[in-house]
């Protein structure tokens, strides 16, 4: 084994044993190590990682993340070898958040329509989506929270979600709505009537009973938002099932400014209910939005008002 790779197994241990799952950083990392090593090189330099970094021609997107892996793990390796070189922040562009996407009811209503409508007519594939898509557009949690749930994780008596370590390992209970509860409860009912004895620990099934996997959640999405009109044929972009997330969030804040509450008291109940490890996170929404910017600037400025009409 060579002193890279080694490295990197000592890198990825300390990594995970903090919490983050860190799978894909892994994934990146052990290919930049098999690079290293069909060049013969033993020591990182910027030139290296920066070949490296842009290898995939044409997916500009992901150059700065996969040399963002490299430059956390060549910290790691300059306590072992003191000639690496850490490649500098700015070398490439930073990279970008995607501008959240904000449903309509309408937008969600159609969605979940069409997920009905999804072939074959008896079985249990539609009901698995229809309820799927339309948890986490109601809870705003993960779609990997969801499709990780187990049915032990489904309280429907007490209307509680518990997510076992999702994100940065962390766990959290997601309090849920009667109406939600009233459809999982139907779900929940349906599925274990089709699968009988069947059934798996999985709370969303694929139609044997089996875990859903991503891959398929994602080009099933992608089916019905071109069904319904969202996306057009051939498109590589648009809405996603994470912008589901994104919407509840900033619905959640808006409703909030229109209430007249303290949004910036409450943030931190926001953050803590999505999961999020800094409540730095949930500000991101404050500007991504501007809806959220207009609210803002509207509630500053009766504030303004208030305070010159009490000073004349």
């Amino acid at each position: 084994m060579s002193t890279l790779r080694s490295a990197l197994e000592q890198y990825l241990s300390m990594r995970q044993g903090l919490g983050y799952k860190y799978r894909y950083q892994a994934r990146r990392l052990a290919d930049f190590v098999s690079f290293m090593e069909s060049r013969k090189a033993v020591t990182i330099t910027t030139k290296l990682a920066l070949a490296w970094a842009t290898l995939p021609v044409g997916r500009h997107a992901s150059w700065t993340l996969r040399l963002t892996d490299v430059r956390g793990f060549a910290r790691h390796v300059a306590n072992i070898n003191p000639r690496t070189e850490v490649p500098p922040v700015e070398i490439l562009p930073s990279l970008k958040r995607a501008r959240p996407y904000v449903y309509s009811d309408a937008e969600i209503n159609a969605l979940l329509t069409a997920a009905l409508a999804l072939p074959p007519a008896n079985a249990l594939r539609r009901w698995t989506y229809y309820h799927l898509f339309g948890l986490v557009a109601v809870t705003g949690i993960r779609l990997s929270e969801a499709i990780g749930l187990h049915r032990s994780d489904v309280d429907l008596g007490e209307g509680v979600l518990t997510i076992r370590q999702s994100k940065f390992g962390k766990s959290r209970l997601v309090p849920l709505h009667p109406t939600t509860c009233a459809a999982l409860c139907s779900y929940a009912e349906r599925r274990d009537a089709h699968l009988g004895s069947h059934c798996g620990p999985h709370f969303f099934v694929a139609e044997r009973g089996g875990a859903l996997l991503h891959q398929y959640v994602h080009r099933v999405f992608w089916r019905l938002s071109r069904e319904t009109g969202l996306r057009r044929a051939g498109d590589h972009t648009g809405p996603r099932v994470h912008d589901f997330r994104h919407s509840f969030a900033i619905r959640t804040l808006l409703d909030w400014y229109r209430d007249g509450l303290d949004v910036e008291q409450r943030l931190p109940l926001l953050s803590t209910y999505l999961g999020h490890t800094c409540v730095r996170d949930t500000y991101w929404y404050l500007s991504a939005c501007p809806q959220l910017m207009e609210e803002a600037a509207q509630r500053l400025d009766r504030r303004w008002e208030a305070s010159h009409e009490v000073n004349t």
